[in-house]
């Protein structure tokens, strides 16, 4: 049986605001094992990203516990967490985050080389060549379509072999052609590696992909729903 990778339990966040205080998240809990994908799903400003972050040990929730790879976020402090995300997590987002002034391979490569692995370079480049990009590999980001530089960032985000990958509207920016092919890439290698995949998404078809769903509504209700 697969064993849990991450667990949301009694999971709420209150800002302040003008109003008093708002509820963005509200006693929110569920599991996911290793290889699971999960999308969450609801309109905007109903608190998709604010669960991410929290997921991620990004933000720290008003209440309730995170627990990610045997680590209870919630107990540590910005430094551990950092270094719970440096170990074992990975991360797309819409707006692809690559170095203007690093080509492709050098992108992928930079985690590996930062986390001090030797074999960085032939690491970066078998991902490229995963990704269909082993033809690309010295070209910049202004030097590749919206698709490209996506593929570029998923090879990045695998690289270092995290537990999970949290992607944050991966094909928001992408035209529904490109979109489809890089959601179809998300989840080979979520498949292969065994990467617990956790995607916010504005994309119904994307959403019902993934084996578990959240609907967040109006910030306050939490729906968990089976796609």
């Amino acid at each position: 049986m697969s064993a849990s990778i991450l667990t949301a339990r009694y999971l709420s966040k209150v800002v302040p605001s003008t109003e008093g205080a708002l509820s963005i998240l509200h006693d929110l809990s569920f599991e996911l094992n290793a290889g699971d994908s999960l999308a969450i799903v609801g309109s905007s400003g109903s608190g998709k990203s604010t669960l991410l972050g929290l997921l991620a040990g990004l933000d720290l929730p008003s209440s309730g516990d995170v627990q990610l790879a045997g680590h209870t976020l919630t107990a540590l402090d910005e430094d551990q967490r950092a270094r719970v995300r440096a170990e074992h997590v990975g991360f797309v987002f819409q707006s692809f985050q690559l170095l203007d002034n690093l080509n492709a391979l050098e992108n992928v490569m930079l985690p590996l080389e930062l986390d001090g692995r030797r074999d960085a370079r032939q690491r970066a480049r078998e991902l490229l060549e995963r990704v269909g990009l082993g033809q690309r590999l010295s070209h910049t980001p202004r030097q590749l379509s919206g698709g490209e530089q996506q593929r570029v960032a998923i090879a990045r985000a695998f690289a270092a072999e995290p537990a999970v990958l949290f992607a944050d509207e991966p094909t928001g920016n992408l035209d529904s052609h490109t979109g489809e092919r890089i959601s179809d890439l998300l989840f080979e290698l979520n498949q292969e590696r065994g990467t617990t995949l956790v995607l916010v998404t504005h994309d119904e078809r994307l959403a019902h992909r993934c084996r578990r769903l959240i609907r967040l509504e109006g910030g306050l209700r939490v729906d968990n729903l089976e796609p």
